[in-house]
């Protein structure tokens, strides 16, 4: 069995699920599907869902595309309203405790660095990767699935908000900068 396929479902004792978020429209990449980019012989999609290959479920939300394995496939109501629509969405498609929850254009993130996420929650409400620069990505972090939930539920409709405004009351804890936190915007973000 390749070692992308091993399920151990979870991470230190804690069981979680993934949400991938993969419906944007891609306008800074000349409005190519960023989730089907090939970095090193690997699609943007297929290294985001390496990362996460020990969760329980796995829900990539956005078009049904070609992965490596086997996934959910959900799509925010309506198509293209956001991501917190798209998390929202994704987040109907499990019961673990922990939701780990990464944007497609991830393409440097890890297993490792997903075990480091979902072990140092401890108390807090989450704890996300920060990119090179040391900006928080709330699209690469692990979250407490009941602290999103009532996050989602005080937040309202979905469409069009922000993960910063939903996520803005909950307790996150940041990771170091890294290169993991580092997102492909625009082709020039390939070369960091």
């Amino acid at each position: 069995m390749s070692p992308w396929c091993r399920r151990t479902r979870q991470t230190a004792g804690v069981e979680f699920d993934a949400v991938v978020v993969a419906g944007g429209g891609s306008t800074r990449l000349g409005g190519v599907d960023k989730a089907l980019v090939v970095l090193e012989g690997v699609t943007f999609l297929d290294r985001v869902l390496r990362a996460v290959a020990n969760a329980a479920r796995t829900v990539v939300v956005g078009p049904v595309r070609e992965t490596y394995r086997t996934v959910e496939w959900t799509q925010e109501d309506p198509p293209g309203s956001g991501p917190v629509a798209g998390l929202a969405a994704g987040l109907a498609g499990g019961t673990a405790p922990v939701v780990v929850v990464l944007s497609c254009d991830l393409p440097w993130v890890t297993a490792a660095d997903i075990s480091r996420l979902v072990d140092s929650l401890g108390s807090h409400d989450g704890s996300g990767l920060r990119d090179s620069d040391g900006r928080d990505q709330w699209l690469a972090a692990a979250y407490k699935r009941t602290s999103l939930e009532q996050a989602l539920e005080r937040l309202g409709d979905p469409r069009d908000q922000s993960v910063r405004r939903l996520t803005a009351e909950l307790d996150l804890v940041w990771q170091e900068p890294a290169h993991a936190g580092d997102d492909v915007d625009t082709w020039a973000d390939l070369d960091g």
